[in-house]
């Protein structure tokens, strides 16, 4: 896709400068380019209220048809996401000790709406297990072989909570079923009374994770989950209340049903952004035409192509592109630019950008759209 140049210039903020070897900790390896000789320049943007690049000017030769391109790759760290390692093992205590006791109760009372609420709640342990394990590896630093780190396994633990609770609600609902055509007395005193501390433990567990719901897929997964318990728990209460005063045991199994379908909603959500974000799909946050005009207005810029944009993590989105830039210099200032204002704008972390001439004697074999 070819856009029209725009003539303009913004300045760029004053950034500190230093060299090193590019064979240092932390340099990367990167495929081939499209033709030609070509220039390195890596350069990091952090969030720590600065900026400052690395360059690594190492001059390679040519083919000899005077065609150069210039290959920026940069690197922009939020450091998120925040740390909810207190909240998980909270949650994680709570909910285990409320799963046995529900679980109790709910077989002595013959209360298959506390035992399906069990059965949930002990997925959502398991969730939340998932969720803070992957929290720890997504902090683990890359190695040569995983230059990524660990951060998809946030995505993977969002996409195993999903999948275990379908599965978790398919046999509540088939046992429902069941029950409705059998309908079995329930003690309703204790079905309230558990129930009620339900309410409590799930509702502070949701607060607990209520300030990182915007911003992570897994925290507001764990968030969603334990609302949604709340809110389950409370109607499991008014049940067993209608129940004690009508008689209708058939109340039980229609609020096992009701609970399967409160899940099955929120839980469809999350699974279909989890598998979006596993097969690198671009994140529902970020739309990939606004991310190509905006780079297509960038100063000598001529065209766009091969703009591809994924998540790293439930959290980290990386970027890369190849923008042609006929005047064929390597603009500190306008790299600077890019990493700063992609972070800004869209929020993505990790950028990588291939400047190229336009030559069309050599093209780039990437710049079709149907070639990935």
């Amino acid at each position: 896709m070819t856009h029209a140049r725009h003539d303009h210039e913004d300045p760029a903020p004053a950034a500190h400068d230093h060299a090193h070897d590019g064979t240092s900790a932390g340099s990367h390896a990167h495929g081939p380019a499209c033709a030609g000789g070509h220039d390195h320049l890596h350069s990091h943007d952090h969030d720590h209220g600065h900026d400052h690049d690395h360059g690594d000017h190492a001059a390679h030769a040519g083919h000899g048809h005077g065609h150069a391109h210039s290959h920026a790759h940069g690197h922009g760290h939020s450091h998120a996401p925040a740390d909810f390692g207190r909240a998980f093992v909270i949650g994680i205590a709570l909910n285990f000790g409320f799963v046995v006791v529900e679980a109790v109760y709910g077989v002595l009372a013959h209360s298959l709406s506390l035992v399906a609420d069990a059965g949930h709640n002990l997925s959502d342990v398991l969730s939340l297990l998932a969720a803070w394990i992957a929290s720890l590896l997504v902090k683990r630093l890359p190695t040569r072989r995983r230059t990524f780190g660990l951060r998809r396994s946030s995505i993977l633990a969002s996409l195993f909570n999903a999948l275990v609770l379908l599965i978790g609600i398919g046999a509540i609902a088939w046992e429902a079923i069941s029950r409705l055509r059998d309908p079995t007395p329930v003690a309703s005193g204790t079905v309230m009374a558990v129930a009620a501390v339900g309410i409590a433990i799930n509702g502070f567990t949701a607060w607990l994770f209520a300030s990182g719901r915007h911003g992570d897929v897994n925290i507001r997964g764990a968030f969603l989950h334990m609302l949604a318990d709340a809110l389950i728990s409370l109607g499991v209460v008014l049940a067993a209340l209608a129940m004690r005063y009508t008689g209708w045991s058939w109340l039980d199994p229609a609020v096992s049903l009701a609970i399967v379908l409160a899940i099955a909603w929120g839980t469809w959500d999350l699974l279909r952004e989890s598998l979006d974000l596993a097969l690198d799909a671009v994140p529902r946050h970020i739309d990939p035409t606004r991310v190509e005009d905006w780079l297509a207005g960038l100063p000598g810029v001529q065209a766009v192509h091969d703009l591809h944009i994924w998540g790293m993590s439930t959290t980290e989105v990386a970027l890369t592109v190849h923008l042609v830039k006929p005047d064929a210099t390597i603009d500190d200032a306008l790299l600077a630019r890019i990493h700063r204002e992609l972070h800004a704008r869209f929020r993505i972390d990790h950028a990588t950008v291939q400047f190229e001439l336009g030559d069309e004697a050599h093209p780039c074999e990437r710049a079709p759209a149907a070639v990935v």
